[in-house]
Order: structure tokens, then C-alpha cells, then sequence
């Protein structure tokens, strides 16, 4: 019987067969990622801190999909997370107004994305099944996993 996370990276490996739609994926993806998480961190609340409280949150939730999909691929991911977070604390150190870099971002690599599956010639994964936004990162990390002879 085929585990979870085999099934979702061999379902998301299928509309990334072009080499320029995967180099494409290993910039955007992780600006995505970046990019949702700074987003998030800057969502304001009632108290001082509250962005960080949002992103704990989110991360949190993120962190149980990934163990329960895969738990060697969520300490991987745990690591892009904590790496993403120093990032974030960088452009707020450097005074730059977070969520317009992130915005920035954002959009730019959605752009990338979208002309990736443009040469690719297939839809993006995550139109066919929302699950898939989380899988991109994983569908990544797996192909590092495998080089370093780690199991998914």
C-alpha cells in the first residue's frame, strides 16, 4: 500500500515534468513560503506581538499536517520555517515595511509560478486540490531527502 506522502509528491510531481517548470518551482516555492509566512507575521492585533502570535499559529497548524504526512519531511520543513522566521526578523531589523516586501514577493513569484506551468503546459497542482499549496515545499525538500539518502 502506497503512504500518504508518496501518493502527493507522485500526484504534484506529475504536472512538474519540465526542467524550466522545476527550476522555476525551486525560486518561487520557497518565496512563496516566505512570502505567506511575512505576511502573516504582519497582520496586526489588538496587543503588541500579535503577528508573531498569527504566525505561531499558523505555523503550528502547518507543523501537524507535516507530521502527520511525513514526519522526517516536517523537521526539514521545521528548519525552512525557523530559516523563513530569520529572514523575516532580517527585512524588520533593516526598518523595511514587512508585508510590502512581502507583498512584493508574493505576487512576483506567482508570476514565476504561473509561467512555469505556462511552458509546462498544465495547470498548477493546488487548482485541482487545495492541499497541494502545502505539498510544494514538501514535493522540494523530498528531492534534497533523497540526494542525502534520507527517507520521506
Amino acid at each position: 500500500m502506497t503512504r500518504r506522502i508518496e501518493r502527493l509528491l507522485a500526484e504534484y510531481g506529475e504536472s512538474h515534468q519540465n526542467p524550466t517548470n522545476k527550476a522555476v518551482h525551486w525560486v518561487c516555492v520557497p518565496l512563496i513560503v516566505w512570502s505567506v509566512l511575512a505576511l502573516v507575521a504582519s497582520i496586526p492585533g489588538p496587543g503588541a506581538g500579535q503577528g508573531v502570535r498569527w504566525i505561531t499559529l499558523l505555523l503550528i497548524l502547518a507543523m501537524f499536517y507535516y507530521i502527520w504526512i511525513s514526519p522526517t519531511l516536517a523537521v526539514g520543513i521545521a528548519v525552512f520555517a525557523g530559516l523563513c522566521l530569520w529572514v523575516i526578523s532580517l527585512v524588520q531589523g533593516a526598518g523595511l515595511p514587512l508585508w510590502q516586501v512581502a507583498a512584493a514577493v508574493f505576487v512576483l513569484a506567482w508570476i514565476g509560478q504561473f509561467w512555469g506551468h505556462k511552458v509546462e503546459g498544465r495547470k498548477p497542482s493546488f487548482l485541482k486540490d487545495l492541499q497541494f499549496l502545502l505539498i510544494g515545499p514538501a514535493w522540494l525538500l523530498s528531492f534534497l531527502y533523497k540526494r542525502a539518502g534520507i527517507p520521506v
